[in-house]
Formats: C-alpha cells, structure tokens, sequence
C-alpha cells in the first residue's frame, strides 16, 4: 500500500484539481481568476490543489521563468491555507519559488528531462515529485507519436525515471507516476493503457491519471468543447479507480467528487 502523500492516505481514491494560472490552457485559458479558482476547488472537494503558470497543451510554447513565477504566486498564497499544493512545472528555478511559497508537491510533465536541476532541487527540499511520461515536447508532441507496445514502453520509461530520481536521492514513497495520457499519444495509445493502467501498480509508486477534458475524450464522447467533456472525464475516472489508481487530477471537482461518491457506496460495504 502507497505511503500517505502530502498527508493524505492513498487509501481511497484523492481528487487534484487543476488550477491554470495561464491564457492558454486547451481547456480554459484566461477565462477565470487563478487566486480565486484555487479558492473554489478547495471549497468543492479537491484535496491537493495542481497550480500550473505555462500550457503544455499540443502546440504550446515555453514560458520565461519570471513570468511563470509571478503568475503562480497568488494561486499559491490563496490555495495554501485550503488544501494541499502542488506546482505544475518543468523548472527548477519555478519550482524553487513555488516551494518556498508553500507548494507541496512538484508535478514535472517532462518526468525531471526538461531541466537537469530539477531533480536536486526536489531531492533538496525534501517533497514528493509527480514523474510524467511524454514522447517529445508539447510544441510537437503530438505530430507523430509511436511506440513498439505503448503500455509496457511507457512502463520502462516510468521505471529508468523512477530510478533517476533515486538516484538523484529522491526516495520511492516520494515519486508520483503519470502515464502522460494525451502526451505524445493518440487516441489508440491513450486506450491502450487506460485499459490495463493497473499494471503500472507495478513500479511501486502512487499512480496519477490526468484526462480531464481531453481531445479523446470528446472524439469519442462528441463533445467538441473542452468544458463539455465532464461526463466522458467521469467514467475514465471510475474506469481507472476501479484499476486502483490513487490520484485523479481535473477540472470539475465538483462532478468528481459526486461520482466518486456514488462509486463508494455501491462498492463499499459498511453498515
């Protein structure tokens, strides 16, 4: 069983909400205040609050440290005291300033490749890190993506990230994994390990699903917007509960929160 992260028993299933201090996230860019998005999350459920200040939606671009910086710290200020807090980036210096200004955990989409300080950093502040899979970069990730058998070449990608992370002196109770689903994947890619995600149980971390509103999700849902992919988001996040997976990380923490609900007391038997 997964040791407790940033307090929190992974023994039931724990809602991160996303919060997007950025103007172009694919799902809701600029169309709400970070601060004030992080204060609702918390007040609807989430447990571990996931501040993000650079897209890394297909096609994004980099965004200077300075900049992300800024736009991250009232997130942070206003989320702290509410929930637990964890810093969406792949910099070392971002992460750095998101810590000392009360971040929890560090969520690295680029699984400590991006930035090669990033894994010291981490191991020196002493929190858990969230390890992601990607195949390329968000610029064009998504222009070709292919693999020999997605599931287990993303599972030996996870493992050699598991194991640069230790060595950099980061323990394994302290290593988040995520499959990267929608990073350099297409939507057969995407199936294919949520199908059998349990197996990443295997590694011996804490496993995190990120599909909230994504482009599969409304392919095959149809739902063209983002904002209108909730119910296709809910049955992937029961799909993977029901495989063990112990971190679900969205937008709408509120339907979440419902359906996770309603998914307990049909299969928990108390009195």
């Amino acid at each position: 069983r997964a040791r407790p992260l940033l307090g929190l028993p992974l023994d039931r299933p724990r809602i991160m909400g996303i919060v997007n201090a950025t103007p172009d996230s694919f799902s809701d860019g600029g169309s709400y205040d970070a601060a004030a998005q992080a204060r609702l999350l918390a007040g609807q459920g989430a447990e571990i609050l996931d501040i993000g200040g650079e897209s890394t939606r297909p096609g994004a671009d980099e965004v200077p440290v300075h900049q992300e910086i800024a736009r991250l710290a009232p997130a942070i200020a206003a989320g702290r005291a509410l929930a637990a807090v964890s810093v969406d980036t792949r910099k070392a210096a971002v992460a750095q300033a998101a810590i000392a200004a009360g971040a929890g955990l560090v969520n690295d989409v680029s699984g400590f490749d991006f930035d090669p300080a990033m894994a010291g950093t981490v191991a020196a502040a002493g929190v858990p890190v969230c390890l992601m899979h990607a195949q390329g970069i968000p610029r064009t990730m998504q222009d070709n993506p292919t693999y020999g058998d997605v599931l287990l070449d993303v599972y030996d990608a996870l493992a050699a990230r598991i194991a640069r992370a230790e060595a950099a002196g980061i323990p394994r109770d302290r290593i988040v994994i995520d499959p990267g689903i929608g990073f350099g994947k297409t939507q057969a890619h995407n199936l294919a390990i949520l199908r059998r995600i349990s197996v990443y149980h295997g590694l011996g971390c804490a496993v995190l699903l990120g599909v909230s509103r994504k482009r599969f999700v409304g392919s095959i849902g149809g739902a063209e917007r983002p904002a209108d992919r909730v119910a296709g988001t809910l049955a992937l996040t029961l799909a993977g509960v029901a495989q063990g997976i112990q971190i679900h990380r969205v937008h709408d923490v509120a339907q979440t929160r419902q359906g996770l609900a309603l998914w307990r007391a049909v299969t928990t038997e108390t009195s």
